[in-house]
């Protein structure tokens, strides 16, 4: 090609030190952006045995500035992670508002290896897919960006990079048993490689696929799809920043019949003093041989209590306890997020606190908040608490595939028996730590609370995660009801 007259060709070596020069300083810059922002990035690595990923990622490190940024590598899951549910050692590893989380190894890990040691039934890939697209949609859809490089190399050309690292004395221990099986089924794994990127590559979640067979133009086209990627994303947000804000609105039953199912509920269940002392002792014991069988078949339980204020949660959450070893649960309070639990998607706290494999958890309130109070309150867009409800099944389901028993509760009271309470909360000293302006503007809220709680029951009744409803003006009766209830639940799960 011919030159215009003065023009200085610059030698290969000094392009790629300009090339480079120039993307230091524009990543330099997206993580200045970052921090300013709502904005998390997930990065995902993964390709082909040999592509040299851990070089391209030793080099992008040694350009970016390392503050906020974490290098995530999993490998086979400790005794910790496999008591739960697979997606929860991924969830601890997120990044918060402002940082970058590298993942080396990735929910895509076991999948990509799995095929390597023999092909995969459709079945279950089918299923791990589907669980992996709706994850990342979820990522996603919670101002995460994420972004996901494939590493390509044929098997020619990995051949040639695995044999010239074993001629090399000093680099033959870089060629590990599971490269070189992956070599030798290259072609089978390909194939289905190709089809897990088709099946993943979504909106908010696409693929880019770097071309590894030399070094250097792999560096560069790895981070430039990475500033590329957040320029465009950037652009996005900025633009939806500048929208004019939702307007609050009334809130309007998307499943009526939830609703009903509330206000046909028989609130005034009578219970003797004399019958409860009876009927309570038989179900503690029920129950506390149905939790001590669900420990010995290694099966986690969940109690959600969710239910209106003063409905009587904490008197239900004691006398469930009292049929427990004080070792084997946990009771976990669910307030206000702070600012870390903020700057993560509103499961992120959540998932933390799954028990281990035969132990006990027991929320006091839950991620149901998504779709009651920061509904009502106008804490998230009508976009994320409408979503927030198959987030919730999706949830639920990873539970109890993974054996945890879920048993969810809503305590539900007359407004005049509320009243009732509330007003003995003020005369009593030693209650009235639990009554504040609060409780009295949620209880103007009335009406909108039983349609968001109406949506709820008609919209997170599952099959593995049903809503146990207890009438709970009368505290005997609601008592004796959780413990009965919860007796059943955990002998049905556990087939007994």
């Amino acid at each position: 090609m011919a030159t215009a007259p003065g023009e200085t060709i610059l030698p290969p070596k000094k392009v790629y030190e300009a090339k480079v020069a120039q993307l230091r300083q524009e990543l330099v810059q997206l993580q200045i952006d970052l921090l300013g922002s709502r904005t998390k990035i997930v990065l995902i690595l993964a390709g082909v045995e040999g592509a040299g990923r851990g070089s391209a990622l030793n080099t992008l490190m040694g350009w970016l500035d390392p503050r906020n940024v974490e290098t995530i590598s999993v490998g086979k899951p400790s005794d910790e992670e496999r008591e739960r549910p697979l997606m929860w050692r991924f969830w601890r590893s997120l990044p918060s508002n402002g940082r970058i989380g590298i993942f080396v190894d990735s929910w895509y890990t076991k999948t990509l290896r799995d095929e390597v040691r023999g092909p995969k039934d459709l079945s279950e890939l089918s299923d791990e897919l589907r669980r992996i697209r709706h994850f990342e949609r979820l990522l996603a859809d919670s101002d995460t960006l994420v972004i996901k490089i494939w590493f390509h190399l044929s098997k020619t050309e990995q051949g040639h990079r695995l044999t010239e690292l074993q001629a090399n004395p000093d680099t033959a221990w870089r060629v590990t048993k599971e490269q070189k099986l992956a070599h030798a089924v290259h072609d089978r794994w390909a194939k289905t490689a190709e089809h897990i990127l088709a099946e993943t590559d979504r909106p908010g979640a696409h693929w880019d696929v770097v071309d590894s067979v030399e070094s250097k133009p792999r560096n560069l086209a790895f981070a430039q799809t990475i500033v590329s990627r957040f320029h465009a994303h950037h652009r996005r947000i900025t633009r939806a920043q500048h929208s004019p804000p939702a307007k609050p609105q009334r809130i309007i039953a998307l499943r009526p019949e939830g609703r009903q199912r509330l206000l046909e509920l028989e609130l005034d269940q009578k219970l003797s003093s004399k019958t409860y002392e009876e009927k309570r002792e038989k179900w503690l014991g029920r129950l506390n041989r149905a939790v001590r069988k669900a420990a010995a078949k290694k099966k986690s339980i969940m109690f959600v209590f969710e239910g209106q204020d003063a409905a009587g949660k904490g008197g239900a959450i004691r006398r469930l306890t009292s049929a427990m070893d004080a070792r084997d649960y946990r009771i976990i309070p669910v307030a206000k997020p702070n600012d870390e639990e903020k700057a993560h998607h509103y499961l992120w706290r959540f998932w933390r606190q799954l028990p281990r494999d035969g132990r006990v958890a027991i929320f006091d309130r839950s991620w149901y908040g998504r779709v009651l109070v920061e509904r009502i309150e106008g804490f998230c867009h009508p976009r994320e608490w409408k979503r927030a409800f198959a987030e919730i099944n999706d949830f639920e389901e990873q539970l109890a595939d993974h054996g945890t028993i879920v048993v969810k509760y809503w305590l539900q009271i007359s407004k005049e028996e509320q009243l009732t309470r509330f007003r003995s909360r003020e005369e009593t000293p030693y209650k009235q730590h639990k009554i504040n302006d609060e409780d009295w503007r949620n209880r103007g809220q009335w009406p909108a609370y039983e349609t968001a709680v109406g949506d709820m029951l008609a919209l997170t009744d599952s099959t593995f995660a049903p809503w146990n409803l207890i009438p709970a003006n009368n505290k005997r009766f609601s008592r004796l009801d959780v413990l009965r209830k919860a007796a059943k639940s955990i002998n049905a799960a556990l087939k007994e």
